[in-house]
């Protein structure tokens, strides 16, 4: 899922997003909360009208976001007490608040409300946070649950999501104890945050042996290129980075030969596309050459043009994915992605 934090993947229109193929995108009710205002959201249609997109969206409960203001906020088992980035003023997100956000917003898909910690954490800490989070997540499915007795069954689907830090046995029993609330799906968060990739792929199949396999199973903020089909070969279903998005603005593009740190001066006079295997349209137009030239030139440009090759190339590498499920080859493509990355930079 391309990010789309603010209502917007940025530096790409949604025309583009659909020429790219991304069929659901993700944004976050922390920001949307504190700007425009879910309320307005609501009143001007909701999210999808809001934005002019028709595909799926799914949106973050912003317990990450609010988590990462160290300084600016309390955590109680009644929620989370923070003072917003914007203006200093202050606020409690509990589960029921990020429900009743996210249901006005009307995204498709909506995330509970669970307590992040960092990595690496001490047992007592991830047990702590593991309680608190299956008391939140039942709390914000009654509130889900009352919400659609009263006002009909909302066109919204509501994760858990599953934490228990680096420790697999808490891994288990969080996976366990969301089951018991019957979600139609469930997400694995809180790793990727420093811990090594095979410890990611570790706990999440950790977890995913225990989900149902016929509900989404979704890998919350992953990955680089290399990673992605391991975490699909583990049981993933779903993921979302900024990675692709944020490398582009930062002139690194991805490529089947590996990085391009497009800036570098070899790519002067290089006229070749970006990546002369892939199918987007702007390595169908624009040579290296060009895009060094923009980037040096400081032009909003560049940003555009790599965000838009490095998103095609993320959802490329998912429909290459699906192609090797489908002829058993997921093991071998796995290896050769991996391959091609350890090489270093193109």
């Amino acid at each position: 899922m391309p990010v789309g934090t603010a209502a917007t993947v940025k530096g790409l229109r949604q025309e583009a997003l659909e020429e790219i193929g991304a069929r659901i995108i993700l944004a976050n009710t922390y920001h949307l909360y504190l700007r425009p205002g879910h309320e307005l959201v609501k009143r001007l249609g909701g999210l999808h009208a809001f934005m002019s997109w028709d595909g799926a969206i799914l949106t973050d409960s912003g317990g990450y976001q609010v988590f990462s203001l160290a300084e600016l906020r309390k955590i109680t088992d009644e929620g989370v007490r923070f003072r917003s980035h914007l203006d200093g003023s202050e606020h409690l997100l509990t589960p029921e608040k990020a429900a009743e956000i996210q249901l006005a917003l009307g995204s498709d898909i909506a995330m509970v409300l669970d307590e992040c910690i960092e990595t690496p954490a001490p047992r007592n800490m991830a047990e702590a946070a593991l309680k608190r989070t299956t008391a939140w997540a039942g709390r914000a499915r009654r509130y889900f649950q009352e919400y659609a007795q009263r006002n009909g069954e909302p066109a919204q689907w509501q994760f858990g999501i599953v934490q228990g830090a680096t420790f697999a046995d808490l891994r288990r029993e969080s996976a366990l104890q969301l089951l018991e609330l019957d979600f139609p799906g469930y997400a694995v968060g809180g790793l990727a945050v420093g811990e090594p990739h095979e410890v990611t792929c570790e706990m999440a199949a950790e977890v995913t042996a225990l989900l149902p396999k016929e509900r989404p199973r979704y890998l919350m903020g992953v990955g680089r290129p290399e990673q992605i089909a391991d975490y699909v070969a583990g049981g993933i279903d779903m993921m979302d980075c900024v990675l692709p998005t944020r490398a582009a603005r930062h002139a690194c593009l991805y490529t089947s030969e590996g990085k391009v740190l497009i800036k570098n001066a070899r790519f002067i006079e290089d006229q070749r596309p970006v990546d002369p295997k892939c199918k987007c349209s702007v390595c169908q137009r624009y040579t290296r050459a060009y895009l060094r030239h923009l980037f040096a030139a400081g032009e909003i440009t560049a940003a555009i043009l790599a965000t838009h090759h490095n998103v095609w190339f993320y959802l490329d590498i998912m429909r290459q994915i699906r192609e090797a499920i489908s002829f058993g080859q997921l093991g071998n493509f796995a290896a050769e992605l991996r391959a091609r990355y350890e090489a270093g930079p193109a």
